[in-house]
């Protein structure tokens, strides 16, 4: 099974969104394998933005992360990097679907989450935010009713 990661943003604790936003994921069936709240400092930022940390804007988005502590999730199960890209949306919530996380609860480009786009980013940015014995291996009764194999 796939592992990905997900930041639940500034704006979305600020707005009270915690509960509706991680309530979508499991919905779908997805696996809570690891979940912490943290604040995010300069260096793990300019690691995760690396794209873009050298962008005119990136100051904004650092004080933007920074502004109130984040929840970081890792979820589990099949392709579940496809699947909760599907979910979160659009980048810009104004261009996304209804329907989607940021579709129905985002106007702009504070768009409440973070999900890893691939494979290779999902794994760095799970070994950059959470230690081996912050991620569990357990077993969940409904994986045979949510998955056909």
């Amino acid at each position: 099974m796939e592992k990905t990661l997900i930041i639940i943003k500034p704006d979305a604790l600020q707005r009270n969104l915690v509960g509706e936003i991680l309530t979508r994921f499991e919905k779908k069936g997805l696996k809570v394998v690891g979940m912490k709240m943290m604040e995010l400092d300069d260096l793990k930022l300019e690691e995760h933005y690396a794209h873009i940390k050298d962008k005119p804007f990136f100051g904004d988005i650092k004080k933007y992360m920074k502004s109130s502590p984040v929840i970081i999730l890792v979820l589990e199960g099949t392709q579940v990097i496809e699947a909760c890209r599907i979910i979160c949306g659009s980048t810009k919530g104004i261009e996304a679907d209804a329907g989607t996380i940021r579709g129905d609860l985002a106007m702009s480009n504070f768009n409440l989450v973070h999900a890893s786009d691939s494979l290779k980013s999902s794994e760095e940015e799970i070994k950059r935010l959470f230690n081996e014995d912050e991620l569990f291996d357990y077993s969940k009764l409904d994986t045979i009713m949510i998955y056909e194999d």
